[in-house]
């Protein structure tokens, strides 16, 4: 799932960095540097929950640090939400609403800019069910049924939709200034230009595509036979496989990715059997809580806890090295009912989000102190579905 680029206009890009001389100016220029026109800069990071009630369409962001709770849409029938840093991907039917939520992150490597915004609806995008959203500086990739389409980000950011390819295949994920494209069955991966024209092929394959993840490290693509590691600079591209260790049956292969925006280190639900942690760095693979039945799963990061919420509502952490068990709190009284989808877990720098459909709540929880509930922000409707924006 996750993707770790921030989204910003690329023009910002250059006029941040023409305005790095000593008068904090160029060309006698007086905009302040970072300056973003409509939007406020800020000292941190601009986080928000964005929860969604399923039956009754409500879109509504949670302010973590002020438990401020404001609603931001409408979208009546949905049933998946996605983010791609700034904003939220609704599936309403066969079609996605996209809704820019009013905060984002711009990082520079050197320095890092904060901004937040009035959220608006932006529109919809017909023909597209439960994308995988994958995003970066210049563009969007939403890839759903056999299909990718390349949102042109730069507008997108200015409240409007903007098509600029569709490309045939399961997966495309913006890296490096190019697409990366992976196909089906023999999974050939192929690199594309932003107008989704082929550049490229990848010597290594990824068998069955099925889930994608954009670390500081490189594109991680999750294939039958474990992932594919493409890095990527001034057009040249390189990819190697870290595969599972031993046989891994279809039913336990790590699907859909998740991780806290800046992290090299990925978790997937294992089937129904824990968790896989993919250490990229490293580039190793380590099962945590196989006899536990997994409903959702984050990690924080390298040396840091990977957080596992069971079906009998229970969260537990682990270490991610030696897979054990850290940590459990009894945190959700009804983790599996009906509801679907279930809940999810949100991690940032400091602290991990969990929602909680059957009690109207959202769970804030310190991951550091052995998984001490730190609050629980209740809300009038029961949040089915959770992103965490600003990143």
């Amino acid at each position: 799932m996750a993707a770790v680029a921030a989204g910003v206009l690329l023009t910002l890009l250059a006029g941040c960095g023409a305005s790095e001389d000593a008068g904090g100016s160029a060309g006698g220029d007086q905009t302040p540097h970072g300056y973003v026109e409509g939007a406020e800069e800020t000292a941190e990071a601009q986080w928000r929950l964005i929860l969604a009630d399923a039956q009754g369409g409500r879109i509504h962001s949670l302010d973590p640090a002020t438990g401020k709770n404001v609603p931001v849409a409408q979208a009546a029938g949905l049933t998946a939400m996605r983010t791609d840093g700034r904003h939220a991907y609704l599936t309403i039917g066969n079609a996605v609403r996209v809704v820019d939520t009013g905060v984002w992150t711009v990082d520079h490597g050197d320095h890092v800019h904060y901004y937040r915004a009035p959220a608006r609806t932006v529109g919809d995008l017909g023909g597209t069910a439960a994308p995988e959203v994958a995003g970066d500086l210049a563009v969007t990739t939403l890839s759903a049924a056999g299909a990718a389409r390349v949102l042109d980000r730069k507008v997108l950011d200015d409240g409007k939709i903007q098509e600029l390819a569709r490309v045939e295949a399961p997966v495309a994920v913006p890296y490096a200034g190019n697409l990366l494209v992976a196909s089906n069955g023999a999974g050939h991966v192929a690199v594309h230009d932003r107008k989704g024209r082929r550049i490229s092929q990848l010597p290594e394959p990824c068998p069955e595509p099925r889930g994608q993840a954009i670390t500081r490290r490189g594109a991680v693509l999750g294939c039958s036979d474990g992932a594919l590691l493409v890095t990527g600079e001034q057009g040249k591209f390189a990819a190697e496989k870290i595969p599972y260790p031993g046989g891994v049956p279809a039913a336990e292969r790590a699907r859909d990715f998740r991780h806290r925006p800046g992290s090299n280190m990925l978790a997937a639900t294992a089937g129904d059997k824990g968790a896989w942690v993919l250490d990229v760095g490293a580039k190793k693979w380590k099962r945590v809580g196989d006899s536990v039945p997994a409903l959702a799963v984050n990690v924080v990061g390298e040396d840091s806890p990977v957080l596992l919420l069971g079906r009998d509502g229970a969260l537990r952490s682990y270490d991610p090295a030696t897979g054990k068990e850290q940590a459990r709190t009894e945190l959700l009284k009804d983790a599996d009912g009906a509801r679907r989808p279930g809940p999810v877990i949100e991690v940032d720098t400091a602290r991990a989000y969990v929602n909680d459909p059957a009690g109207n709540a959202v769970h804030e929880i310190d991951y550091n102190d052995d998984l001490r509930l730190a609050r629980s922000f209740e809300l009038p409707f029961p949040p089915a579905h959770m992103v965490e924006t600003g990143w």
